[in-house]
């Protein structure tokens, strides 16, 4: 059960409700065992910023690779995994795997001026260009300076050019994944050309002090997991490809 709540939470964040229905097992079994995942430090959970009776349970992969790596050494010595790599094996060079067709991504957040376009402006770093790489808003704004700043001292990144495009005129180009990163941009998606497939990452807004945080620091957090989650989204977009 543990396991198919696992493989089911990879494919991107979910409620209680969408995984009872997923498994089709009972919500005080799919409950018990998330809880057994959140005390092993496999899974977290965070309220929902639409719906705040919603708890929304994401995968947290580096501690899953860990897990593994823990594990396979305990098992035999010569089974040596590195922990928290996301890229080992096919995938460890991104650029490589993704080049012989570039994938398309397009990150969607409420207002299109710090989640998504620090999330665009990483995975086209991560993956060296070889992914197409874009960003919208459901109701778009400036840029937050914060963001900027954080995007230039942690990676060296310039934002401050970034225009904040509206998600239903962003939808009208052909993307292969769109990936939203708020619960409200959730709900609010517009239908996209070409039925991509689609991603839910549920992250607290920075500029918002959602997740008990305020100023860069919150700005911070939320580049360190787009980061870890985007790493982990280069081998998908490899195996994609292949």
């Amino acid at each position: 059960m543990r396991w198919w709540l696992v493989r089911e939470l990879a494919g991107g964040d979910r409620r209680v409700r969408e995984l009872v229905t997923a498994t089709g097992q009972p919500q005080n079994l799919v409950s018990y065992h998330l809880r057994q995942l959140r005390e092993s430090g496999l899974v977290r959970a965070r309220r929902s910023s639409f719906d705040a009776r919603h708890m929304y349970y994401s995968l947290d992969l580096s501690g899953c690779s860990r897990a593994l790596a823990d594990a396979a050494s305990a098992l035999h010595p010569a089974l040596v995994l590195v922990p928290g790599s996301p890229v080992a094996g096919a995938a460890a060079d991104p650029g490589t795997a993704v080049r012989r067709e570039r994938r398309a991504v397009l990150f969607v957040c409420t207002g299109n001026s710090s989640r998504s376009p620090m999330a665009e402006a990483l995975l086209r770093y991560r993956a060296a260009g070889q992914v197409r790489a874009a960003s919208a808003g459901i109701r778009p704004k400036p840029v937050h300076p914060d963001a900027v700043a954080v995007m230039r001292d942690r990676y060296r990144i310039d934002i401050s050019r970034h225009r904040p495009a509206q998600a239903g005129a962003a939808g009208a180009q052909p993307f292969d994944y769109v990936v939203s990163l708020c619960d409200k941009a959730r709900e609010a998606l517009p239908e996209f050309a070409g039925r991509p497939a689609r991603i839910h990452w549920s992250l607290p807004d920075p500029a918002a002090g959602e997740d008990g945080l305020a100023g860069h620091v919150a700005f911070e957090r939320t580049a360190d997991e787009l980061d870890s989650r985007i790493r982990f989204l280069l081998p998908v977009l490899a195996a994609a490809t292949a």
